[in-house]
This record gives structure tokens, C-alpha cells and sequence, in this order.
């Protein structure tokens, strides 16, 4: 196994120390942070593979800290949070985020989700093909989408998102289908979830011909056409 960096962002030192535990057994180094302006000096020195975030963190909340990853890196994020309300997960995945867990959580549950998210965004043993379509690029290899020439900042899981949508063009799909392709068979989150990711992916394909590329197909799911 490469050598896999995790960054675990929490102000309770006990319950670290066991998550990395769970996570040192499966070979991964995991390094902490006990606030939020520990863990962003912390990411702007070092390279991370992964971050589990708390929200309610001391100095810097979590999601400032989630903020200010999304706007320089490409790092896949797990919130950790005692805030279980839909509104505080919505919110979530609008910022970043790429899975939620709530407290109290099994350590073997979280270390599931850290290993299911990083084989999804590993590289894969075949190579992808580029995608081209009117005004919209989207390239697996290097992970980038570029709209009329532009490249487009995603986050790790909506630009799965995209792909998938787009490499299966014309075919549409439940929001159940979609977190079962997209995030794993042992994803926990809500259907909203996928309506979130697609509400983000429109707006940050914005006016250009790609945004309408993403159809809603209502009472089923979305679908990628290029109407022409």
C-alpha cells in the first residue's frame, strides 16, 4: 500500500486517539489537530490524503476550515460532528464535504467510509477516457473540467458525479442508483445528498451550455443529455 496520509481535526483528544488506532491497523499514517487553526497551518505545510473534520472545533470552527480547503485543494473531506440535523449535512456537502458522520459513531463504521472513499478516488486500474462534449472538457486522468477552455474547481465528489452522469450519457438514473455507483454501497447519507451535488455542479458549470447538460427527470432521478 502507498503511503496514505489522514489529518483527524477533533479537540477531543481520547476519541482521536482511538480512531487512529482503527486507522494505523489498516496501514494508514494518521497525524492530529486539536483546533481549527492547528489543522489549516497543519494542511498548507503537508501534503494529506484525506481529512476527517469535526465542525465544533476551537480557535477556527470546521467549517471555516472546510471553507479554506475548498479554496486551494482538492482533498477529499469527512465531517465529524455531534450536529445530526439535515440542515447542518446540507450544508455540509455544500462546502466540501464528501461524507458526514455523526457522533456517537463506531470507530470501525468511520474507518469503513475512510477506506470506501479512498479506493473510490484511487486510480483505477484501466484508463479513463477523456470526455469532450459543446463547451465542456472533463479529463479522469488528471481529475478536471474545464468549461469553453476554462477549468472549473470541483470537489472530489462532484466531479464522480459528473463523470459517471456524463460517461453514461442519456441513461437515467434513481438518486439510490446514483449513491450506490457514485459513493458506495455503504454510504449512510440521505437521498438529498445527491440533489445537493447536483444543485452545486449547476451552479458551478454556470451559464454555459454545460449547466443544461444535467436534466432532471422528475419522479425518477437525472440524466446527462446534450441536446443539440
Amino acid at each position: 500500500m502507498a503511503d496514505i496520509r489522514i489529518l483527524m481535526v477533533d479537540d477531543e483528544k481520547r476519541m482521536v486517539e482511538l480512531v487512529k488506532l482503527y486507522l494505523e491497523k489498516e496501514g494508514y499514517t494518521v497525524e492530529e489537530a486539536y483546533d481549527g487553526q492547528q489543522a489549516l497551518d497543519m494542511i498548507n505545510k503537508t501534503r494529506y490524503n484525506l481529512i476527517i473534520l469535526d465542525l465544533m472545533l476551537p480557535v477556527v470552527d470546521g467549517w471555516t476550515v472546510c471553507r479554506e480547503i475548498r479554496k486551494k485543494y482538492d482533498i477529499p473531506v469527512i465531517i465529524l460532528t455531534a450536529r445530526g440535523e439535515e440542515f447542518d449535512k446540507v450544508l455540509g456537502f455544500e462546502l466540501g464535504a464528501d461524507d458526514y458522520v455523526v457522533k456517537p459513531f463506531s470507530p470501525r463504521e468511520l474507518t469503513a467510509r475512510v477506506k470506501a472513499l479512498l479506493r473510490r478516488l484511487g486510480p483505477g486500474e484501466e484508463q479513463e477516457e477523456t470526455l469532450e462534449f459543446p463547451e465542456l472538457v472533463i479529463e479522469p486522468e488528471a481529475r478536471m473540467v474545464k468549461v469553453n477552455g476554462k477549468e472549473v474547481d470541483l470537489t472530489p465528489k462532484e466531479f464522480d458525479l459528473l463523470y459517471f452522469l456524463a460517461k453514461n450519457k442519456d441513461k437515467v438514473f434513481t438518486r439510490e442508483k446514483l449513491l450506490e455507483e457514485v459513493w458506495g454501497y455503504d454510504f449512510f447519507g440521505s437521498l438529498r445528498t445527491v440533489d445537493t451535488h447536483i444543485k452545486q455542479l449547476r451552479e458551478k458549470l454556470g451559464r454555459s451550455r454545460a449547466a443544461s447538460y444535467i436534466n432532471t427527470v422528475w419522479g425518477v432521478g437525472y440524466k446527462f443529455e446534450v441536446v443539440k
